[in-house]
């Protein structure tokens, strides 16, 4: 049960502190090494039925902001589940520490796919599923933060914001399946289907690599943010005045 010590806002905060530098030593590896294999050492167009040429490298950027954009709306609504279930304030602030870093990913996704698109397809924007579902999640990752801004008192605004979190989850199988559709008659968009199963391993494994150096980047910017909203809220405790003291003389 030493695990559950760690939901202590106390306990979390200089554990957050140790594994940031870490976390951060990852994603700045991973990510220019990704970067470098997907521009570099991968094909000068990308096959197909509609051959893209070098512009096609943005999937190695919006790929894998997608995917976060996803995971991290995933990761928020399950914190706001756990605090309102168990009340545990860290869940709460972790939650609260996601979402500005997922709308990052979400607003990331939604422009390297116009950059994409005005290429590919001729247009900046197509209000096809595809494209419109990841809309929508951007709007929730924005109406998430507007509405926990707007509540004054911490306690009542980490709830109302999770019950909006918990609401949206609902589109993040959306944006699954309308990407991964299996029948194109019934799901007809603009933007390619998935197409990871018949993806050249060299392509594939740059985006892997680039989408765990988003991952590690998210660790990075979230237990940063958490400390500093650690800090904040447990103002008044003890451990915090001690912590601050010293920095004030």
């Amino acid at each position: 049960m030493k695990l559950f010590r760690f939901f202590s806002p106390a306990t979390f905060y200089p554990l957050a502190g140790r594994l940031t530098p870490w976390f951060a030593a990852l994603a700045a590896a991973t990510l220019l090494i990704g970067l470098y294999w997907g521009f570099f050492e991968t094909p000068d167009r990308l096959g197909g039925t509609n051959p893209q040429k070098e512009y096609y490298r943005i999937i190695f950027i919006h790929v894998p902001a997608a995917w976060m954009s996803m995971w991290l709306y995933l990761v928020m609504a399950v914190y706001s589940a756990v605090g309102l279930v168990f009340n545990t304030r860290l869940s709460f602030m972790l939650a609260r520490a996601a979402a500005p870093t997922g709308a990052l990913f979400t607003f990331l996704a939604l422009w390297t796919g116009a950059l994409w698109g005005h290429p590919s397809w001729g247009t900046w924007w197509d209000w096809d599923p595809r494209l419109t579902s990841e809309l929508i999640l951007f709007f929730l990752y924005i109406g998430y933060l507007a509405l926990h801004s707007a509540i004054d008192d911490p306690r009542r605004a980490d709830r109302a914001s999770a019950l909006l979190a918990i609401v949206g989850l609902v589109m993040v199988p959306v944006i699954f399946w309308s990407v991964n559709c299996p029948d194109p008659n019934k799901c007809a968009a603009l933007h390619q289907r998935s197409s990871m199963a018949n993806m050249e391993p060299n392509i594939l494994w740059s985006m892997l690599i680039m989408t765990f150096g988003l991952w590690m980047y998210s660790f990075v910017t979230i237990f940063m943010r958490v400390r500093n909203i650690i800090l904040i809220r447990e103002a008044d405790t003890t451990w915090v005045k001690e912590l601050v003291a010293p920095e004030q003389r």
